[in-house]
């Protein structure tokens, strides 16, 4: 794993100074955006890439995945980036907004899965907790704990107080931005799953379940931490009081200082988020522009080396770093799809 720190920090230094050194309009260099979960496993694609072939190290930039998807819709012309990756799937309102400025041939491919982990450090007391805890611990408004039927601020200051078998700790949690494909799917997966297992949320209007599910305290109990992972790693090192949301594959990387919750009864493991046991466990993706292909250098020959069985495969060296393969025949048809750069119609967001 610190392998793959050095890797990601030598790409970041080869994207800066191609971005200085390359014209806007004659680029040579691959620019990628997007997710920080997928980040470091295209970093280290991209430095096999530039090193094994003729093309240069492709650019790369953390954004989160909304915000490389707004970058990659805004529309096509090499002043934007090729290829956007995303810890969630592409929303329909995006493909639309897409569409609406031109972006029009766009290859979806799945690369793997990941799961959210609610993390620590070691010298802290470890938490076992329910998806419905974890939603009384964050939400920016819960059901009235004196009883009733309608929403309070959000009352819980310690663990302790929602459920006592929790720490009698301050509920002190760092995570990603809205902007974050992991924030997203740490909404729908946790916060939604937790909060619709309370009947009286259940029975709310679609919209008002939504916002009710989805609304994170800003109390300070929840503090947004950047796009970052590391940070919030750092952070958890330096204040065992602190839990942090990110995903596997960092905590996989920290596996010597860090640790993660128990959730549902499940613990973050391979076989546990791969095989969906796992309830906060999502799929991982990139996007490319295919007008792009064949104007900026090496486009299809990366895709190649991704969807590669050596790269993305049960014993390829993305699984070396914390990467959960997909099953062996969905990656030959994600491979097939990639290398034919079949388009999206849409249809599969529905």
């Amino acid at each position: 794993m610190t392998k793959l720190k050095a890797v990601v920090a030598s790409v970041a230094v080869a994207g800066a100074l191609a971005a200085v050194s390359t014209p806007t309009m004659a680029r040579e260099t691959i620019n990628i955006v997007g997710s920080s979960t997928v980040y470091p496993f295209a970093t280290v694609v991209a430095e096999r890439f530039g090193r094994n072939t003729d093309f240069s190290t492709p650019k790369l930039e953390s954004t989160g995945s909304g915000g490389g998807l707004k970058l990659f819709c805004d529309g096509v012309g090499t002043d934007t980036p090729d290829i956007t990756n995303a810890s969630r799937r592409m929303k329909p309102s995006e493909f639309e907004r897409c569409n609406s400025n031109g972006v029009k041939d766009i290859v979806e491919v799945k690369i793997g899965s990941d799961g959210i982990v609610l993390a620590s450090s070691k010298k802290a007391e470890n938490l076992d907790v329910s998806l419905k805890q974890i939603y009384l611990a964050l939400a920016k408004e819960v059901p009235d704990p004196k009883g009733g039927d309608k929403l309070v601020a959000n009352p819980y200051k310690n663990w302790n107080e929602i459920d006592s078998s929790l720490p009698n700790k301050p509920i002190r949690v760092m995570g990603p931005p809205p902007t974050s494909g992991t924030r997203d799917a740490f909404n729908e997966l946790a916060m939604e799953g937790g909060c619709e297992e309370i009947d009286m949320i259940k029975a709310m209007e679609k919209d008002a379940m939504e916002q009710a599910c989805q609304s994170i305290r800003e109390d300070g109990a929840f503090v947004e931490a950047g796009e970052n992972d590391n940070l919030i790693v750092q952070k958890l090192n330096s204040d065992p009081g602190a839990y942090g949301i990110f995903g596997y594959s960092f905590l996989e990387e920290n596996a010597g200082t860090l640790q993660a919750a128990t959730i549902n009864g499940k613990e973050p493991t391979m076989e546990n988020i791969s095989s969906d046991a796992y309830p906060v466990a999502r799929s991982l993706w990139f996007y490319v522009k295919k007008a792009h292909v064949g104007v900026v250098p090496g486009i299809a020959e990366y895709v190649g080396e991704f969807t590669s069985e050596g790269t993305w495969g049960d014993n390829g060296y993305l699984a070396d770093v914390g990467l959960i393969p997909l099953e062996r025949s969905a990656r030959m048809e994600a491979a097939k799809n990639a290398k034919a750069m079949k388009t999206m119609t849409g249809d599969e967001l529905k």
